[in-house]
């Protein structure tokens, strides 16, 4: 690693991906668990790989500067596709697999996709739906030919007949060196990828950023937490994310470490059992759905063995995380520490598939309190970082030993972070995106002439550890009509801490009081339901529930009892609460493909309820529109009960020292 980060010449991934096959060319690149068995690469095997799917592109028409659309789950030849791409000067445009066919063709039409390199037929199908709209695609490979065979192939190709064709370019046409000179061609300062951003509040933006971004901050990531070649990753989250790009491919060509592609999104946790993960990521929702397993599972085991678990995870919690950084404990709690760690401990990080991991990271949304602290008691080294896009990821990450549950961290490596006096947080480093994609105007909103980014976020620095704090949205941080602060993700994020509360839409800015609309989570709720008794026939018949209206108003009052400690937001509390009849769904626009929650447009698809909440209703009656997975169309429609809550008498304290 160390070389590759001193060598300036090697500023491109096709170039890294040469100096990987020669000097580790043995060791293993990336494995695919296919059929319940791991087929590994090594970096050599995958230099030829790519090669040969390089000249079989550069055959079918790729020029330097084409783009290059990859659509799929992560898979060996779906990221060996990026970097065949690039090797020719191509442009990747990795995109969202799980996208229906309409929010697809926007971004293949914006990016002037050439060809489509897809994983199987379902993605294949929604290709090929939408070809009157989209002319400039002139071929769709696909990885997988499982029920494509009848399909006519005028403009369709399997990969392996894309490789043929570049192993048959390899011993004419491009002879020789003809294809590492190919690669030299390529310099930091082009664009190496086009992201496209998740449209909270919109179409996507293609945020375009270079080699010299992606490679920069994947060289100061790997230094800040001493990655080596030893790592094991494992690649699940979506490709056209940019923490997939810079965790599985980024910083394991600029490492050397070795990635692996699971086989299903079920076996997830049991192959990353087996690989022995070293380096992890996964956003808040991850680890609160492994926790939130955990403790189910945990009410149905017997009497003892939950006594057992209660007991070593409340001395977890008081020493645990002491023991991790490493602070003076005592003899004897560490003793009966080493003693859960064998009972209870060790098996649940093996059970996680965290045994072996050095450093977790967690982004993208806030992690409850307890829940960052939970693992952390168990002795996983869970750290908090925020990024963007439009930064290669990296603005602000926790160092060891400066871990705090409601900070972000540090400015990482070489980059620098202001607060406006509005709060928004800017910040400025190499890894800085080029500009948004044929949008220069959106660009100059967002990017300044001397290099520093508008993040959107409002946020400060705490004076005690120096750590950035982020509240929400710049834009939807408002006001009451009485003047009080409203951060309706900040509440969010509160009532998300629950288990039961899968989303939660806080309204009120501009109104006269706070009211939320909740989603339960119907593994943790459908649980308590068995346990209680509780008969249901469909999520809108339990979320319809009264005991699961009085359970979630219980969680309520005690987001509220917090928020009145929290001085500027004491005034915030809620005062009205509904569950929503059916779960909020990407595929309805009413999540990004990042599952951020898109709050405008909730409030304007859900107005009847918004209105009712506001005008003192007890129940409302909703028709609502969904889609099914094949992208029909439906209809669903409730009675909604709407919950009046009290609140409680402000207490002063800092809001910088909430939980």
């Amino acid at each position: 690693m160390a070389q590759n980060a001193i060598d300036k010449s090697v500023d491109t991934f096709p170039k890294f991906l040469l100096v990987n096959a020669r000097e580790r060319g043995q060791r293993p690149a990336i494995r695919e668990k296919d059929l319940g068995i791991w087929q590994t690469w090594t970096w050599a095997q995958v230099k030829d790989e790519v090669k040969a799917l390089a000249l079989g592109l550069k055959e079918l028409g790729v020029e330097r500067g084409d783009k290059v659309a990859i659509i799929g789950s992560n898979k060996p030849r779906l990221y060996w596709s990026m970097c065949a791409t690039q090797s020719i000067g191509g442009v990747p445009v990795p995109v969202y697999q799980d996208a229906v066919a309409e929010e697809m063709v926007f971004v293949l039409q914006h990016a002037g996709a050439k060809i489509a390199i897809v994983e199987n037929q379902e993605q294949v199908d929604k290709v090929l739906s939408m070809s009157d709209r989209l002319p400039s695609i002139s071929h769709v490979i696909y990885d997988e030919p499982r029920g494509l065979r009848d399909y006519d192939h005028t403009r369709l190709k399997w990969l392996n007949e894309v490789q043929k064709i570049g192993r048959k370019a390899a011993e004419s046409k491009y002879s020789g060196d003809a294809w590492e000179k190919m690669i030299a061609e390529g310099k930091g300062s082009d664009i190496a990828v086009i992201l496209y951003t998740s449209g909270t509040t919109g179409n996507p933006k293609g945020v375009m950023l270079t080699y010299d971004s992606v490679v920069i901050s994947s060289q100061n990531a790997n230094a800040f937490d001493r990655l080596t070649e030893k790592e094991e990753v494992i690649a699940y989250l979506p490709m056209a994310w940019v923490g997939d790009h810079i965790f599985s491919y980024a910083q394991s060509y600029v490492a050397g470490y070795t990635v692996n592609c699971p086989e299903s999104p079920e076996t997830i946790i049991e192959d990353r059992r087996e690989i022995g993960t070293s380096y992890a990521f996964a956003p808040p929702r991850v680890y609160e759905n492994l926790l939130t397993l955990t403790m189910v599972r945990m009410e149905d085991a017997g009497r003892f063995k939950r006594g057992m678990f209660h007991y070593f995870l409340n001395h977890a919690r008081r020493w645990g995380e002491k023991i991790l950084n490493k602070e003076p404990v005592p003899l004897g709690a560490r003793l009966i520490y080493w003693l859960g760690e064998l009972l209870v401990y060790g098996p649940m990080k093996n059970r996680y598939g965290f045994t072996n991991v050095r450093v977790a990271y967690t982004a993208g949304e806030a992690i409850g309190p307890e829940i960052f602290r939970y693992y952390r008691s168990l002795g996983i080294n869970l750290k908090q970082l925020y990024g963007q896009t439009e930064a290669a990821v990296y603005i602000t990450a926790q160092p060891d030993g400066e871990i705090y549950a409601d900070t972000v961290g540090k400015p990482s490596p070489d980059v620098e972070i202001k607060i406006e006096p509005s709060g928004e947080v800017l910040f400025r480093s190499p890894g800085v995106f080029a500009g948004y994609y044929k949008d220069p105007e959106k660009t100059a909103e967002t990017k300044t002439p001397d290099g520093w980014v508008k993040s959107g976020d409002a946020g400060f620095f705490d004076p005690k550890t120096g750590h950035l704090k982020i509240i929400d949205r710049a834009k939807d941080v408002g006001k009451l009509n009485d003047g009080t602060l409203f951060a309706p993700k900040y509440i969010e994020n509160k009532l998300k801490f629950y288990p039961n509360i899968k989303e939660a839409v806080a309204l009120g800015s501009s109104r006269d009081f706070v009211t939320v609309m909740l989603n339960i989570d119907l593994v943790s709720v459908g649980s308590w339901a068995e346990r209680n008794n509780v008969i249901y026939g469909s999520y809108q018949e339990l979320a319809a529930h009264p005991r699961v209206y009085q359970m979630l108003a219980e969680h309520v009052d005690e987001v509220n009892k917090s928020l009145s400690e929290e001085g500027p937001m004491a005034g915030a509390q809620i005062k009205r609460f509904l569950i929503l009849h059916k779960e909020l769904d990407a595929d309805d626009g009413e999540l990004t493909r990042t599952q951020k929650v898109r709050r405008g447009f909730i409030a304007e698809r859900y107005g009847p309820l918004a209105e009712g909440l506001y005008s003192g209703a007890k129940e409302v009656d909703i028709t609502t529109e969904l889609t099914f997975e094949d992208g029909r169309k439906g209809t669903v429609s409730a009675r909604v009960k709407i919950q009046d809550m009290k609140t409680h008498p402000p207490a002063a304290a800092p809001m910088d020292k909430a939980a």
